[in-house]
């Protein structure tokens, strides 16, 4: 059976999309972290605090497996403590002061590069990049759920 052809669109995209993927991966290689250590401290130092486990899982959209594995081998390595929050099931993330450092050295780097490819933008492109990838991501789980319902 043959291969459908792929839009030209979707070439240039998926090409687009490696790209960026490959800068997060090389970044997390080149400052020597893991990419799921490096994505936590980044979401660490991006949101406002207290910051609990389950938010970092809906924010990274990975499994609560994965963060607590990487949560727990950034806390044994004294980067970070986890501590009761409202309910004894909740737990609140906090950066030491080794932990600060790290976030420093690594994902305030990946923010500061995220932050000047932006502003090497005119507003009104960055604001249209942004409107247009919104608008294809929702027209992508659109079409997963017509293909989920059609089965």
């Amino acid at each position: 059976m043959k291969n459908p052809p792929l839009d030209p669109w979707l070439k240039r995209y998926n090409n687009i999309l490696k790209e960026s993927d490959s800068f997060y991966r090389n970044a997390a290689r080149r400052l020597g972290v893991p990419e799921c250590a490096l994505w936590l401290l980044y979401t660490l130092r991006a949101e406002e605090p207290p910051v609990t486990q389950k938010r970092l899982c809906q924010q990274l959209l990975q499994p609560k497996q994965t963060i607590n594995s990487a949560l727990k081998s950034l806390e044994a390595e004294g980067y970070l403590t986890l501590s009761a929050g409202e309910d004894r099931r909740t737990r609140v993330i906090t950066l030491t002061e080794k932990g600060a450092v790290l976030a420093g050295q690594t994902a305030d780097r990946i923010i500061q590069a995220e932050q000047g490819a932006f502003q090497a933008m005119e507003p009104e492109e960055a604001e249209e990049f942004l409107r247009l990838y919104k608008k294809y991501v929702e027209r992508l789980e659109e079409a997963g759920l017509q293909a989920e319902n059609q089965d």
